[in-house]
């Protein structure tokens, strides 16, 4: 993993972080995930031994991706996947951005507001706002 791809995700992400126009905010954020899982191994720790099958959705169906986790790896697809431990449909990529990055998630408030749908494992959720929060803070200098 050459030192030129991180600072080119970390860049990107960055960007859309500070950005208002969060329409990429999923995708950027996976592929930030899974460049950081390669290039650095304290952060890698965080899925040793993890198997997990993610769903993400928006509401109006604009945005649909899948994250697998097996051991030490991390695949992202733009498409539908069988069995998800836990599918996430939210209003939009700012209730999602919002959701994953704040520094306490409030499952039932997202959930009261319709921002946030969850079905599955609330437990998987919880770990992937964990590593959301912590590229966030590597990305910002405060990890």
């Amino acid at each position: 993993m050459s030192s030129i791809m991180f600072s080119a995700a970390l860049k990107r992400f960055v960007e859309c972080l500070e950005s208002e126009l969060v329409e990429d905010f999923l995708e950027v954020l996976l592929w930030f995930m899974k460049i950081a899982f390669m290039a650095d191994g304290d952060f890698r720790r965080n899925i040793k031994d993890f198997t997990a099958k993610y769903m993400f959705r928006s509401v109006d169906g604009s945005i649909t991706v899948a994250a697998v986790f097996d051991d030490d790896h991390l695949e992202v697809m733009e498409e539908e996947i069988p069995n998800p431990h836990i599918t996430v449909i939210f209003k939009d990529s700012k209730a999602l951005m919002n959701y994953l990055l704040t520094p306490k998630p409030d499952v039932l408030g997202s959930m009261l507001r319709q921002e946030v749908t969850l079905d599955g494992n609330l437990n998987y959720l919880y770990k992937f706002a964990f590593m959301a929060k912590r590229l966030q803070l590597m990305a910002t200098g405060n990890a």
